[in-house]
């Protein structure tokens, strides 16, 4: 697939997906929102692809939100009020950071991040729904909307308390201040450091061990079970949940194949694929609507 703003490159069972402006940092744009949603559709329906990576090209990983045109970025949403027709409602308004952190939360497949630089605002909020990070040492990070006298964006609000706690993710949030990966590291939001050259092996290393050792279907569900149970207020609904995926799990191919792979001491081959394959109790969630 040609893209403008991202590469995605596909080598076995693991797909990169590279933001791609390194002349601007690889700063955030709606066409890069767009791409990123694409590229995930297509890693989505490729079910040799078992986990995808995203990085950035140059010595960036994302700087944020393109502001090249300084204080005429909001000039649409002034038109509109001005005319009298800012309905703050309406879709055409929605956050595109968080359009594209949506889609990064619905993957269906494990979404790691290679963080080789710098990353700020939606740089930063990008990498919430995905489920590891590894960065390079010294990077600089920021959540600076309090700086720029506007909201978070990318539904980080949910995002970013949940993966730090709430006392990390205020600090950070209401100061704006910049911080180093070494911090991030030790705040839980990251999960190793690296130099840059071992960088992309580790995470691509990660990625494989994955497509190696576990089935597809399982990492999908839990993926999915795991995020969506961080809302309710009590281990029941995960319960009910679990009860159900051990229940279908136990009597498929699956599971039939990881036990006897264990026993017979081999690399498991599992049968079913997230495509065509998930059980029938999946999705176990209503899907809302803006």
């Amino acid at each position: 697939m040609n893209f403008d703003t991202i590469l995605l490159d596909i080598d076995g069972p693991v797909a990169t997906i590279t933001l791609n402006r390194p002349q601007a940092m690889n700063a955030y744009t709606h066409d890069m929102m767009r791409e990123v949603v694409a590229a995930l559709d297509h890693t989505d329906a490729n079910d040799d692809v078992r986990a995808v990576i995203f990085t950035g090209s140059g010595r960036a990983f994302c700087a944020g939100a393109d502001l090249s045109l300084g204080a005429e970025t909001f000039n649409a949403v002034s038109q509109a009020k001005a005319e009298g027709g800012l309905d703050d409602n309406d879709p055409r308004w929605r956050d595109t950071g968080g359009l594209m952190n949506l889609r990064i939360f619905n993957s269906i497949k494990p979404v790691i991040a290679a963080i080789n630089g710098p990353a700020v605002g939606i740089g930063a909020t990008m990498i919430l729904p995905m489920d590891v990070r590894f960065a390079v040492p010294g990077a600089k990070m920021a959540y600076p909307f309090s700086k720029r006298g506007i909201a978070w964006d990318g539904a980080a609000s949910w995002f970013l308390p949940r993966v730090v706690g709430i006392s990390t993710a205020m600090d950070w949030a209401m100061s704006g201040r910049t911080f180093l990966t070494e911090e991030a590291h030790q705040a839980g939001l990251l999960k190793s450091l690296h130099a840059p050259e071992d960088l992309l092996p580790a995470a691509i290393d990660y990625a494989r061990t994955l497509a190696e050792t576990t089935a597809p279907v399982s990492v999908a569900m839990m993926r999915q079970m795991a995020w969506r149970m961080l809302g309710p207020h009590t281990p029941m609904d995960a319960h009910r949940i679990e009860s159900k995926a051990i229940l279908h799990a136990g009597i498929g191919p699956d599971a039939a194949e990881g036990v006897m792979s264990f026993l017979e001491k081999r690399p498991p081959d599992f049968p079913l694929k997230p495509s065509a394959d998930m059980p029938p109790w999946y999705p176990f969630w209503d899907e809302e609507t803006y």
